[in-house]
């Protein structure tokens, strides 16, 4: 039996996540408050792009939204290796603050 390394979801070089098979990137990113703008859960697809800075994603379902070479949609995909977004990490302490 091969097991396959759990990829590491990191925001700008800082790891933030350990990804072991949440439905998908958006979800795994919100359980840890990371705050990624999405609209998707409202019918407007493409506001969650975001840049890849290194790694790979495959999607669950082929997204709506036009995508440039480089960028994903974290609400239907998950990554295939380590992974890392070019998402401020200080958006993830501006989110927990906002929940103490």
């Amino acid at each position: 039996m091969i097991y396959k390394k759990a990829p590491i979801v990191s925001l700008q070089g800082q790891p933030v996540l350990l990804f072991n098979e949440q439905t998908t990137l958006l979800n795994a990113l919100e359980s840890k408050a990371v705050d990624v703008f999405s609209e998707c859960r409202s019918g407007f697809c493409g506001a969650c792009k975001t840049k890849i800075n290194s790694g790979e994603v495959s999607y669950i379902h082929e997204p709506l939204a036009s995508l440039e070479e480089g960028e994903c949609l974290p609400c239907c995909c998950k990554p295939q290796s380590d992974l890392d977004l070019d998402i401020p990490h200080g958006r993830l302490e501006e989110s927990s603050k906002k929940a103490d």
